[in-house]
């Protein structure tokens, strides 16, 4: 039998309680609140900034000792597809051309008349690479546009001249090429900070690491056969992943298995450092379930600011100097540099400093947070 309802009980009072008490449970989990609101915002700001950085269809560089004040410059200056910029470095103006960052390059050049009432001669010299091939033949229609547009406004017939464009044959800079040293990142990030910081914990939860003080192991040994078994895996699916993407994708070792070798040596310096920040989150987190958003705090801004999808040139000016302290971009560029450019860890010197800043930051908190019980 059902039981009899009170009917002076108020059933829209029992209502108000069980939905405050809901909402109480909901905001003293702070795991809700951040993926439900936080999360989303940052997402919203980063993606709705795609774009802003540049919004240009074609980057040219302008070579030194070029004419900037004749008329075809200016008004190839105020083409809202054209995106001018100079290059102090030539070698890095170099490897912008050869993994087709930039459509080419210009070099313009007057001759002055000796007629009063002509503007002179203007000479206009295009290079580039084969990496830029889709965007070169829709620059040069655009050069012919201006070019005929600048005559009939302005300047006297055949005033501006057009040379043929020289292209050099490089090594095709692939998609793989961008999107494996990311994937690499990517995969080491998660598994090595879920994989540590899981790990530690349940070591020390479950009283593992009390009983480990009842032995003459030394505490460093503990961390160090942890470390030695998360880094050795983490390095054979590195080696896995280079080599598929070697064979099967064509991705670019340009030194080959020197190439290979100065990767894995990255990869255990950013492998040790993704091994301090676990064991910080394991150390501060209570309760298991803490744990990931600890991890997805540190490790989805890292995901989405540090080139591991697509090029951090996508975002304005500021949010890139962001992306520039992420550890993780800095490995991803790291990995770049050394499997497409050949370049080695003398190379890297910029990257390698800022994950050795990021090293000592890590296991400087780590020393006072560490709980071994």
């Amino acid at each position: 039998m059902h039981n009899q309802l009170d009917p002076s009980y108020s059933q829209w009072t029992a209502l108000r309680a069980m939905t405050r008490a809901g909402f109480r449970a909901i905001f003293a989990n702070p795991i809700a609140i951040v993926f439900s609101i936080i999360f989303p915002i940052v997402f919203v700001l980063i993606f709705s900034a795609f774009g802003s950085g540049r919004t240009t269809a074609y980057k040219i560089a302008v070579l030194p000792g070029s004419d900037t004040t004749n008329a075809f410059y200016l008004a190839l200056q105020k083409n809202p597809s054209v995106q001018l910029v100079t290059f102090s470095d030539s070698a890095q103006l170099e490897k912008e051309l050869i993994k087709g960052r930039l459509t080419g390059t210009l070099r313009l050049t007057t001759t002055p008349s000796v007629d009063s009432t002509d503007l002179g001669s203007i000479r206009v010299q295009f290079f580039s690479t084969t990496a830029s091939g889709p965007t070169i033949a829709p620059f040069l229609d655009l050069l012919d546009y201006i070019r005929l547009r600048q005559q009939v406004a302005s300047l006297p017939a055949g005033s501006v001249s057009i040379d043929r464009p020289v292209i050099r044959e490089v090594r095709k800079y692939l998609p793989i090429d961008f999107v494996l040293p990311g994937q690499l990142g990517f995969s080491i990030l998660f598994s090595t900070l879920f994989g540590i910081a899981f790990t530690f914990f349940g070591l020390r939860e479950q009283g593992v690491l009390k009983r480990f003080f009842a032995t003459p192991v030394h505490r460093i040994n503990i961390l160090v056969g942890i470390g030695v078994s998360r880094i050795s895996f983490q390095l054979l699916s590195v080696l896995v992943l280079l080599l598929f993407g070697h064979w099967v994708l064509d991705f670019t070792l340009q030194q080959g298995w020197i190439s290979v070798i100065q990767i894995v040596s990255f990869t255990i310096l950013m492998l040790l450092l993704l091994m301090g920040v676990g064991l910080i989150f394991s150390s501060i987190a209570k309760t298991d379930a803490t744990i990931p958003l600890l991890i997805n705090l540190f490790a989805l801004p890292q995901m989405l600011l540090s080139g591991t999808f697509f090029s951090v040139e996508v975002f304005p000016l500021w949010l890139q100097r962001v992306c520039e302290i992420m550890p993780l971009k800095q490995f991803n560029d790291a990995i770049r540099k050394i499997s497409f450019e050949g370049l080695g860890w003398l190379d890297c010197g910029k990257e390698f400093g800022i994950l050795l800043i990021w090293m000592v930051l890590v296991y400087g908190v780590l020393s006072r947070l560490l709980r071994w019980e």
